[in-house]
This record gives C-alpha cells, sequence and structure tokens, in this order.
C-alpha cells in the first residue's frame, strides 16, 4: 500500500484491513479489483485472483530433503523429496512478482517436546528405540525436526526471501494447532496453491483442512514428492481431484501469468 493507502490502515494486507481515524474506524473498506489468473487444471480448469492467493510449501525442509537429514539418517532415501526444488527454484521468482505470499509450513517442535503426546512421538520412534524427535542427529548434532535448528530450516537452495512468512508446525497439518489460518485470512486468501513433501501425507493433510476451512485448493503435482510407493501419490491424486480441490504444475501457473501480463 502507498502512504496514503497506509494511513490509519489496521491489518496487515491492503486486501483486509480497517481504516481508523480519530473520530471514526472504517470496517467497510473496499475489497482490492480481482486480478483472474486462469489456470489449466483437473478435474476442471479455474479462475484464481491473484490478490486473494497464496503458496503453501510444506516441509521442504533439511530433515526431509537434505543429506545427512533424519530421513538421510533413518536409511530412507531422502533424495525423492528433493524433486520439488527445481520447479520451485523457477515459480517461485514468479510468484513473488506477482505479489502472492509464499509461506513455509516446518516441521518444527517445541525442544521440551511438551505438545507432543505418546502417539505423535511414536511417530518417530515406532520401536521405542532409535533416531526419534529431538534426539541429535550424527553429523551436525541438529535435533531432530526441533523448531529454530537446522533440521527445521528450508533446505538451502530454496531460502526464503525477506517478506516470505515462515509457520511451524507439530502435527502432519500444517493448520493443526498453528497460526496458518489466522495469517492466510489476514491476508485476505481465498486460494492456496500446495507444493511440498510428502503428497500423500503432510501435503495431502494439509489440503484437505484448507478444503474444510472452506479455502479453494490447487495441489501443484511437480511441486511436491515423497518416499511413499507410487500408487500412494495416484491416490492422492485422485482424491484431490475427486473431493478436496484441483491439481495442475508449476509450468501452467507460468504459462498462465505469461498470459496474464
Amino acid at each position: 500500500m502507498s502512504t496514503d493507502e497506509t494511513f490509519g490502515a489496521l491489518g496487515v494486507s491492503a486486501n483486509y484491513h480497517w481504516r481508523a481515524t480519530p473520530g471514526e474506524v472504517d470496517m467497510a473498506m473496499p475489497a482490492p479489483t480481482p486480478i483472474p489468473l486462469r489456470l489449466k487444471a483437473e478435474p476442471q480448469n479455474v479462475v484464481l485472483d491473484l490478490k486473494r492467493t497464496a503458496i503453501v510449501i510444506i516441509d521442504m525442509q533439511n530433515d526431509f530433503c537434505a543429506p545427512g537429514g533424519w530421513v538421510d539418517c533413518i536409511g530412507a532415501d531422502y533424495r525423492s523429496d528433493r524433486a520439488p526444488i527445481a520447479p520451485l527454484q523457477k515459480l517461485l521468482p514468479a510468484l513473488r512478482d506477482a505479489n502472492v505470499p509464499v509461506i513455509w509450513v516446518n516441521w518444527g517442535n517445541r525442544a521440551d517436546l511438551a505438545n507432543m503426546p505418546p502417539n505423535q512421538i511414536h511417530l518417530y520412534r515406532p520401536k521405542g528405540e532409535g533416531l526419534g524427535l529431538g534426539d541429535p542427529l550424527p553429523g551436525s548434532g541438529a535435533p531432530v525436526l526441533q523448531k529454530d535448528s537446522w533440521a527445521a530450516a528450508v533446505v538451502d537452495e530454496l531460502a526464503p526471501l525477506p517478506g516470505d512468512l515462515m509457520v511451524d508446525k507439530h502435527r502432519i497439518s500444517g493448520f493443526w494447532d498453528t497460526p496458518l489460518d489466522s495469517i492466510l485470512r489476514n491476508l485476505g486468501t481465498k486460494s492456496i496453491l500446495f507444493a511440498g513433501v510428502n503428497t500423500d501425507q503432510c501435503v495431502l493433510h494439509s489440503l484437505t483442512d484448507a478444503n474444510f476451512l472452506g479455502y479453494g485448493c490447487v495441489l501443484l503435482e511437480d511441486c511436491c514428492a515423497t518416499s511413499s510407493p507410487a500408487f500412494c501419490t495416484e491416490a492422492t491424486i485422485w482424491n484431490v481431484k475427486k473431493c478436496f480441490g484441483f491439481v495442475s504444475d508449476s509450468q501452467r501457473v507460468l504459462d498462465a501469468l505469461a498470459a496474464q501480463g
């Protein structure tokens, strides 16, 4: 917003705010004019409003996507979770240029695990032993999935920029017991582009929660990945198209942005 527009503005976004003066608070500020983005998708094409769209990127962090992270240290294939890096490197600058908010949602626990019940701790130490939440990683010593640690940081190749928004989560869904919904609503968001890992787990369940909360949801297939078997991705894509939203990809978003001018 310009200086005149920000004078007396109460709110973080031009899309949704009040205007205060000494004698009045205006709660009826006009909504900004939509900027339509016509996006090819399945099962139908969609028209998004760039003024009311954000991208939410789930768990593109060292513990899942980097050598020496938790997934690597337990002997799983972290390399499959790196597939979204290249398409996101191309897509994010174009979205930022279009003033689309970039929101990173990473698994980042409290150091004391005080809000983690046994069933969540079991997820990472299912046999009661091994490298679990908060344990130091071999090599770096970073505590597994702990907030503000190397383990919970976005991979270097996708380093967030000033102006991006960061949200810590501590469940499979990025919406459960986090400020993500409040942030999106304060930005005036109506539609969300989803990216990250794992497609069939944290991405899917964040997307389904967004759907239940009333957001329009678009899964960017090439900006998501998983270390699960291929049928898990197939089922996720089918379910998103059937029940929870739409499926597109980064190139179609780039094409739509170029056509929109």
